[in-house]
């Protein structure tokens, strides 16, 4: 169930406060969205300075008014905290509000988030605006859940920032000698001998000792949702109960989502690809979105529906280029975020502001403000495509396979120092198993290494270079349970404090892999060595391992240089499930065949049953009786799929047997429908 009732949110950002002397305009605000099929607003994300127009001087009435207005035509509010953009008063009567920089000088008023998150002023008035909009809204039944602050990110390195870092560190660690032990301080004479002399990493000082470098990332998130949930309790101690969430940014590296997982009830994200890129195809791109999408559904506990909080209608301004969308493509990409899991398609903006650095960003209302364009078609044709989606809205996505893409693990990888410095493409390597399944319509789940593997049957680890907590035993326990697990090249090499393990590795993985590790190879860009499987050969590039299998099968061996004839891909049975190794970077052309093959093994099927043309995907949401499947094309051209199963088109009650064509036009999206766990899902409840 969504939280309005079972009811997809349509809808977008709203900023009548920048709109107070136009009355005129805000009552047409209300009729052009429901021209649009509008039913929920994102309000008061940057409205500090008309809330607060003077220190502890609050005015709610525009709030109230717009609130209750837009309440009375069917519109209701996701009410934002406005931490996000201080008001100018602030700055200037309490400078201890603004962020430090690493090299030590403070940051002047200006922009937005940059204030500082340890700051006690900038919590104490966070806190006294919170508890009043609580205590003001949250018994309004327009208002439906709370925005906490706008895109969470940026660190601090004021003296406040540095001495919560020490407190933080010497919670980990309890004392000196084992802070020194896991950084490996001994390297080059850098020992501590004191606590205060422990600073952030600053390109002034110490850059080079990756366990500091680690920890003060980890410092830097924790305190950042330590702030949310700061956020939270006020609006608690206000008087709230409703749901709260914060607007993420995808596969932004500046904080670990999975810090949030325990303070937001609703994970939701802003969506801004680059369609239509002379770099991408839009086919790349959608796979790209697609394991984003994924991975910010599963930052929630449970797993279940997400908001889409931010796309654009038409086009952004902050790109490189700012590409308008082809026809079609809107209604696509915004039911592409629905078949991941979002019970909701929202925008920034709603209105074009006349002034700032996103006056040109994309709205449904342009500066002309009329409603007879091509962009506000688009939006209202969305509007009124899910309001007759309503059924899907609160079902599951439930992938039996996971990909493990963990944060830390990014972090301590890319600050490495070997062995490619030039790029050791961790992310994309991610994103390139994940476009396998997708090419193959196989969903996945995209988590982070310390959720649980109880629910699926194939696990990927790509390059899981540091281990954390328990993963290794549970991967064990993974495997000896019965599951099926695909690792690669650096793996299982650090603790989780970036500390090389002594002995054979992947750590703790060896039995599991039936197999250890000597050495890596970097290549070149443009270098590469060759491997033939199931007679078919396949290029590697970038990284090759050389190891070693003890109970390992050798299922392929490198072709060219001193390592010929070494083992390039094992499997080894372990327990009553399988582990698979690739030593070496491969291609999507690899990937494909190899998931092909061995992901149905698994018990990682594909969603329907039919045969795939490029460009074309199925991703499957799974009510208590419906499996409800989003085929979706993502080429210009118009394509036919031939399906091999009996389904039900949802929209229209065509039926579609066994061998039929399904006609797709290009940049489209056909929803259908079969009883649930009649094909190739299982039934969840």
């Amino acid at each position: 169930m969504s939280i309005l009732h079972g009811k997809f949110l349509h809808g977008g950002d709203y900023n009548p406060d920048q709109w107070l002397d136009r009355p005129d305009i805000l009552e047409e605000d209300v009729r052009q969205m429901k021209r649009a099929g509008v039913n929920v607003v994102s309000l008061g994300i940057f409205a500090w300075a008309a809330l607060e127009p003077e220190e502890g001087k609050y005015d709610f009435s525009f709030l109230e008014e717009r609130i209750q207005t837009l309440y009375e035509n069917g519109i209701h509010t996701i009410l934002a905290t406005p931490s996000g953009a201080r008001p100018m008063w602030m700055a200037f009567r309490y400078p201890e509000v603004l962020r430090v920089r690493a090299e030590g000088q403070k940051e002047l008023m200006g922009e937005r988030h940059n204030h500082c998150y340890t700051s006690p002023v900038y919590r104490e008035k966070v806190w006294e605006m919170n508890r009043r909009l609580a205590e003001k809204f949250a018994g309004h039944p327009g208002v439906i859940a709370w925005h906490i602050s706008n895109e969470y990110g940026g660190a601090c390195w004021c003296e406040k920032c540095q001495e919560a870092f020490r407190g933080y560190l010497k919670q980990k660690y309890g004392s000196l000698e084992e802070l020194n032990r896991q950084w490996w301080t001994a390297f080059w004479s850098h020992r501590y001998d004191c606590w205060e002399h422990v600073q952030a990493p600053s390109p002034l000082g110490e850059s080079d000792t990756h366990g500091l470098n680690l920890d003060w990332r980890r410092f830097c998130s924790r305190q950042t949702a330590d702030f949310c949930a700061w956020e939270k309790k006020a609006l608690e101690a206000g008087g709230s109960s409703l749901p709260v969430t914060t607007n993420l940014m995808g596969f932004y590296d500046g904080l670990d989502y999975a810090d949030f997982r325990d303070i937001l009830e609703l994970s939701s994200w802003d969506s801004y690809p680059e369609w239509h890129s002379g770099e991408k195809s839009d086919v790349q791109t959608a796979v790209e979105i697609a394991c984003t999408a994924d991975y910010m559904r599963c930052i929630q506990k449970d797993r279940k529906p997400f908001l889409l909080m931010e796309s654009t209608p038409s086009a952004t301004n902050w790109q490189r280029f700012s590409r308008l969308k082809r026809p079609r493509m809107h209604m696509l990409s915004s039911l592409q975020a629905v078949a991941h899991g979002a019970d909701s398609v929202q925008y920034f903006q709603w209105r074009k502001g006349r002034g700032g650095s996103e006056k040109f960003h994309g709205a449904v209302l342009d500066h002309d403000a009329t409603d007879d364009t091509r962009v506000f078609r688009d939006v209202a044709e969305v509007g009124s495509r899910l309001q007759g989606l309503e059924k899907i809205c609160g079902s599951l996505v439930r992938p039996r396979a996971a990909i493990l893409l963990d944060q830390e693990n990014r972090w301590a990888l890319e600050d490495s120092r070997g062995p490619r410095n030039d790029g050791i493409h961790y992310l994309e390597t991610v994103k390139a198993h994940y476009g396998a399944l997708w090419k193959l319509g196989i969903p996945a789940d995209v988590i982070s290494s310390d959720c649980s593997l109880e629910e699926y049957r194939l696990v990927i680890a790509p390059m899981l270079y540091l281990l954390k907590g328990d993963i290794a035993e549970r991967l064990k326990a993974f495997v000896d349970g019965g599951g099926t697990l695909v690792g690669t090249y650096q793996t299982g090499l650090v603790n989780e404090n970036d500390l090389c393990f002594e002995g054979r590795v992947p750590h703790g993985l060896t039995e599991v892999f039936g197999l250890y590790r000597e050495e890596i190879d970097a290549l070149w860009d443009g270098q590469c060595n060759h491997m033939v499987w199931n007679d078919r050969e396949y290029v590697l590039t970038e990284l090759c391992e050389r190891i070693h299998p003890s109970s390992a099968a050798v299922l392929a061996r490198y072709q060219e240089d001193f390592y010929a004839g070494e083992p390039v891909l094992t499997v080894n049975e372990s327990g009553r499930g399988k582990a698979y190794y690739i030593a070496a970077h491969t291609g999507m052309d690899f990937l494909y065949d190899f998931y092909l093959e061995t992901a149905p093994a698994a018990g990682a099927v594909p969603c329907m049953k039919a045969a795939l043309p490029e460009g074309v995907t199925v991703t499957v949401r799974t009510g208590k009786e419906t499996d409800y499947l989003f085929v979706q094309n993502w080429n210009p051209e118009d394509v036919a799929v031939t399906v091999e199963e009996k389904l039900t088109d949802f929209e229209s009650g065509e039926r579609i047997g066994a061998g039929d064509s399904l006609k797709l036009p290009g940049y489209s999206v056909r929803i259908l429908e079969r009883p649930a766990g009649s094909g190739n899902t299982e039934h969840f409840e």
